[in-house]
């Protein structure tokens, strides 16, 4: 057995009766040599109450001034309980274990978690003795009820976007500022820091703040309020809590779930009549014409640009989730947990133990794992899986990259270029025939173009982009070419090809 003990708040007077036997049982079965008494930590009023009742423990700061971070701590905290609860007494009974911390020990204890979850994979039983814990003590002070919704946080989980939950996945820490949040964890100037870059994603800078200090105890508890910005420039220590306030739905900065309702308001009965009439299928052009606007954003380097078209974007995803939920078919949170599993699963060198030597081994291992992912019938031609809806260009050069990769290739570039060579030639004989054949004019200049993206891929082009890059050239060039004839009170179609070219000569010598 393994009993984890509460010490309450801080007052030795809201110590539990029942806390207060577990302790002394404690410590005299470690006196007697089959048991132990562990406290998380010295650094709590109460433990002077333990002392001056004579009672015998053993604390774990050590771990605070060896271990490289919390984590750490945490985790050699309950190898060292689970290490002993393994021990048996000289008379071959269970050593009794009792691990003793601030508050409850099922309010921001992860030592507790840790020790809970290897105690039950190892069949040890554990029991909880509790006392009160400082989140009604800082509750009280700061004037707010566990009545009114609140999330209590590790201060120092906040901010990481690569932190872990208990199911692998990511968790970017982000909050619900509808409710109160209480934060334990802020002990110092680093941690208060911390904590105050990760609330300023979500609070305004100058938002009412209450660090509660010594919650609980009586002559030492203080509240101090103030902005958001000055956290880390007011004195902190151990027993410091910090409480925010919930923001009020006029400064609550929208969120991907606000999105999500405001389209499933479009849709509803009273909602947008457009809106309502939409679906997948009416609806492809428009994702086609946002996600190249997307790439005109990213052309032109505006990053105000790319956040609205992103968000445009964004907003056809979210417009058929709602669509297929419409139907019972999935909604958005199906949607992203199948993108969040697929790239935890797809990534096994960061979200587990495998090594890479660099991207090309990431590819390789990306492909391995979609194809034990897939049944066996899946992509039974090297080339099952190219986007028939592609632009030709890419799309060419997808299917000349996966027939490159079963071998099929040319020697050298030269080959390249012979071909290049012929396929130009034939073209041109159809060209020059005195009876065309449109068909076959057709299937030469597509053979051609077919040839040319195999250079651009020798060449490691990108076609697609180079292409477009040389439209907006000839566009811009083009738009020099009327705004000069415009100068001269002319009009292009009024001039000759000579003075056209002479006004596209002039674009290129100024730079267009």
């Amino acid at each position: 057995m393994i009993t984890l003990i509460g010490l309450g708040p801080g007052d030795a007077e809201t110590l539990s009766r029942g806390a207060e036997r577990a302790l002394r049982e404690a410590s005299a079965a470690m006196e007697q040599g089959t048991g132990v008494l562990l406290l998380r930590t010295a650094r709590h009023p109460v433990v002077e109450a333990l002392r001056a009742w004579g009672l015998h423990f053993e604390t774990l700061d050590a771990l605070y001034d060896t271990a490289p971070d919390f984590a750490a701590v945490y985790s050699g905290i309950a190898a060292r309980v689970l290490a002993e609860a393994a021990r048996i007494t000289g008379g071959g009974k269970p050593f009794a274990v009792a691990y003793a911390v601030p508050g409850h020990p099922l309010f921001g204890e992860e030592s507790v978690r840790l020790i809970r979850e290897g105690a039950a994979s190892a069949g040890i039983p554990t029991q909880i003795v509790s006392s009160g814990s400082f989140v009604e003590a800082a509750l009280t002070a700061a004037g707010a009820s566990l009545g009114d919704g609140v999330d209590v946080r590790d201060a120092l989980t906040l901010a990481p976007t690569d932190r872990i939950d208990e199911h692998g996945h990511p968790d970017g820490g982000r909050l619900d500022v509808s409710r109160g949040l209480l934060l334990y964890q802020v002990f110092d100037t680093a941690s208060a820091s911390h904590a105050k870059l990760s609330l300023m994603r979500d609070y305004p800078d100058d938002w009412e703040i209450a660090l509660i200090q010594w919650a609980g105890v009586p002559g030492r508890e203080a509240v101090r309020r103030v902005p958001l910005f000055q956290l880390d420039r007011e004195p902190v220590d151990h027993l410091t809590t910090v409480y925010v306030p919930p923001l009020p739905p006029t400064l609550r900065r929208p969120s991907f779930a606000t999105l999500v309702g405001v389209m499933a308001r479009l849709r509803s009965p009273n909602g947008c009549p457009w809106d309502r009439e939409q679906t997948h299928a009416t609806l492809k052009k428009y994702f086609i014409e946002e996600t190249y606007e997307v790439l005109e954003a990213i052309d032109e380097d505006d990053p105000d640009m790319l956040c609205e078209e992103l968000g445009d974007a964004l907003l056809q995803v979210v417009f058929h989730a709602q669509l297929a939920s419409e139907e019972g078919i999935f909604n958005i949170d199906d949607v992203t947990g199948r993108i969040v599993d697929k790239l935890v699963r797809r990534h096994p060198h960061v979200f587990g133990t495998v090594e890479v030597s660099g991207s090309e081994e990431v590819l390789r291992n990306w492909e391995k794992i979609k194809r034990a992912e897939k049944d066996e019938t899946w992509r039974q031609s090297a080339l099952d899986g190219v986007p028939r809806g592609l632009p030709a260009l890419m799309q060419a050069m997808e299917i000349s990259k996966r027939a490159v990769k079963v071998g099929f290739e040319w020697d050298t570039f030269a080959d390249v270029l012979a071909k290049f060579d012929e396929e130009a030639a034939e073209l041109k004989a159809e060209l020059s025939s005195e009876t065309p054949d449109r068909e076959a004019i057709f299937a030469e200049l597509g053979d051609l173009l077919f040839t040319i993206v195999q250079i651009a891929r020798w060449q490691q082009v990108d076609p697609e982009e180079a292409l477009r890059t040389m439209l907006a050239r000839f566009s811009q060039r083009f738009r020099y070419m009327e705004q000069r004839a415009q100068a001269q009170g002319r009009t292009l179609q009024g001039m000759t090809l000579a003075e056209m070219d002479a006004l596209w000569d002039e674009a290129k010598a100024q730079g267009h």
